[in-house]
């Protein structure tokens, strides 16, 4: 029977087999760190600016059907809540914008009336404000490695001068 030759401690401290798989042991989770890192923050600002692009277009849209005269006739803009929130949620095909990960809580429409700064004097100035939460599919990733992030709550606004219809 052949048995293995024991090894003293000298030989055994200059003996460096095995020590790649230490160190990819070492590295390893640092590594998945990043890469969770790098596209989560990837997905957020692309959700972000999807958001960013909704929320114009619906103030844009704003400014083109709410009455020029508002200021000087009175009304509300209230209305338009539901419309606004499925401008920014999908496109002209009724086709989801976000992915599943992004949800629009709310969309609120209002106007001021701001003096002096136009050519007509009070002009109707619209405003849309969206509430949007953005889900980290990864963020379960990230809480290994200590205080983990799941989502991101923020709000979004957009004002632009109503030229009425």
């Amino acid at each position: 029977m052949n048995w293995p030759k024991l090894i003293s401690p000298k030989t055994f401290a200059k003996d460096d087999r095995g020590a790649i798989v230490v160190e990819f042991g070492i590295v390893m989770p640092v590594m998945i760190l990043l890469l969770a890192l790098t596209v989560e923050s990837a997905r957020l600002m692309w959700s972000y600016q999807s958001v960013i692009s909704g929320v114009r277009d619906a103030g844009r849209y704003l400014a083109r059907v709410t009455p020029a005269d508002i200021c000087v006739s009175g009304g509300s803009v209230a209305g338009l809540t539901t419309t606004l929130k499925d401008i920014v949620e999908q496109d002209i095909g009724g086709n989801a914008l976000f992915p599943a990960n992004v949800t629009v809580n709310s969309v609120t429409p209002s106007f001021s009336c701001v003096a002096g700064t136009y050519r007509v004097s009070p002009a109707p100035v619209g405003q849309v404000s969206a509430n949007v939460t953005i889900q980290f599919p990864m963020g379960n990733v990230l809480a290994l490695f200590g205080n983990g992030i799941s989502s991101v709550t923020t709000d979004v606004a957009d004002a632009s001068r109503i030229f009425g219809q």
